[in-house]
């Protein structure tokens, strides 16, 4: 008999989310692995096996299990864009958005993002960790074991590389895995919004350098962890020369690529970051049929965010429902931030995303696990429940996965566990 560290037994079922060394596409992102009464042997963090009960616990012992209660077992939730490090909040826009204006209107009047930016430029690196915290910990209480970090609210060299302190921090104060992103092309600053180019040579020759040798004295890259280089491309945001020219440099020293693309208008994002290999391309709200196409025939993982269409009270959403009918990898994220989605909940987007864009509750957690592991560049280590992987898991409070999507407005979470520990 072969020793565990732990054991966890009597569930109803085990959604392992195994997807053979990539994304899910098309119909198998309506596989969630399932293992009727399964269990998992876990050992040194990492998953030794997952089988069904009768199996596990003829193979392995150990002085430690975990009963469940006959509840569903699934990967923990990794949520691939995030912009949780901010400081102040924005419930005045929020009070004027429900009143009528549009977000692209507050983001003009020096609102939206350079709002926030003012904030963070204030803020010293302890406090962007100690609001940012709190935030962290609501999403593990929702069952998310991995998170992208972005910066983007310094819009500054000083009030950029502070972000990436307080990112780091952050991760040291954390069991969770934690990605950083650079995005300092998320808006022109006020200072600057007239001179859009000395704004795009301040990011290419001198923040993208010191960025990225911040990363290689960090604790991210010795535990070799992927940096992300990211873009908001966008009307009254980055064109798409502008975009291109960023993340090319980007790539050139070392950076992975991200890319914000086709929330409110099609630029040639999608194209962009598809012909640069780009880890993902987030949005998506407008995406035309041909760049889905040429999505779905690519390794770039399409990752949505319907939290932000509801937040803004929009009735348009991304064509999921499309984008998985032609093949697309698709993820699921919070976009969690302070202007276009304050929510920590990624139980709530599946719940939105199987509404609004028609995504089965198979979909959705496949979405918010093994893919949403590719769209951050982890998926060999974490996202599913198998044989060498990360033991992050959630145990929810029911006996079906299905309550991922069907219930909404409450935490469907039980047990959340991190490299086999329960946190």
């Amino acid at each position: 008999m072969i020793e565990a560290d732990l054991i966890l037994y009597n569930t109803s079922q085990v959604h392992t989310c195994a997807s053979q060394g990539k994304p899910k596409k098309g119909k198998s992102m309506s596989d969630t692995g399932a293992i009727e009464q399964g269990a998992i042997a876990i050992k040194e963090g990492l998953i030794l096996e997952v089988a069904p009960q009768s199996e596990i616990l003829k193979r392995y012992g150990s002085s430690k299990k975990l009963d469940v209660g006959g509840m569903a077992v699934c990967p923990g939730f990794i949520d691939p864009h995030t912009h949780i490090v901010f400081a102040g909040n924005r419930i005045n826009e929020f009070e004027q958005r429900v009143s009528g204006s549009t977000y692209l209107e507050i983001m003009a009047a020096g609102g939206g993002i350079m709002s926030t930016a003012r904030a963070v430029r204030e803020a010293s690196v302890q406090d962007l960790v100690e609001q940012s915290l709190p935030r962290m910990q609501k999403m593990t209480e929702y069952g998310m074991t991995t998170i992208e970090i972005k910066t983007g609210y310094g819009l500054d060299l000083p009030s950029e590389m502070k972000m990436l302190q307080a990112i780091e921090q952050l991760a040291a104060l954390s069991p969770l895995t934690i990605l950083p992103t650079f995005l300092g092309a998320h808006a022109f600053p006020t200072e600057l919004k007239a001179e859009p180019e000395t704004y795009v040579n301040l990011v290419v020759m001198e923040m993208l350098p010191q960025a990225m040798e911040w990363f290689k004295g960090s604790s991210f890259f010795q535990k070799g962890l992927p940096f992300f280089c990211d873009v908001f491309c966008e009307q009254n945001a980055f064109n798409l020369e502008q975009s291109t020219r960023i993340l090319t440099e980007a790539k050139k020293i070392g950076y992975k690529i991200k890319i914000h693309s086709d929330e409110f208008t099609s630029l040639g994002g999608i194209g962009l970051g598809i012909d640069l290999g780009a880890t993902s391309v987030d949005h998506l709200d407008v995406a035309t049929v041909d760049d889905q196409k040429r999505l779905s025939m690519s390794e770039t993982v399409g990752v949505l965010l319907p939290g932000v269409n509801f937040n803004l009270g929009s009735t348009h959403f991304a064509d999921g429902r499309g984008m998985i009918d032609r093949g697309c990898a698709i993820a699921l994220s919070t976009d969690i931030n302070p202007g276009s989605c304050p929510s920590p909940s990624i139980p709530l987007m599946m719940a939105i995303a199987s509404r609004y864009q028609k995504l089965t509750p198979a979909e959705a957690l496949n979405a918010c696990t093994i893919n949403a592991a590719f769209a951050v560049g982890v998926g060999k280590m974490c996202g599913s429940l198998e044989k060498g992987k990360l033991a992050d898991l959630v145990v929810l409070n029911q006996p079906d996965h299905r309550y991922l999507s069907y219930e909404f407005g409450s935490n469907p979470v039980k047990y959340v566990l991190k490299k086999g520990n329960l946190i």
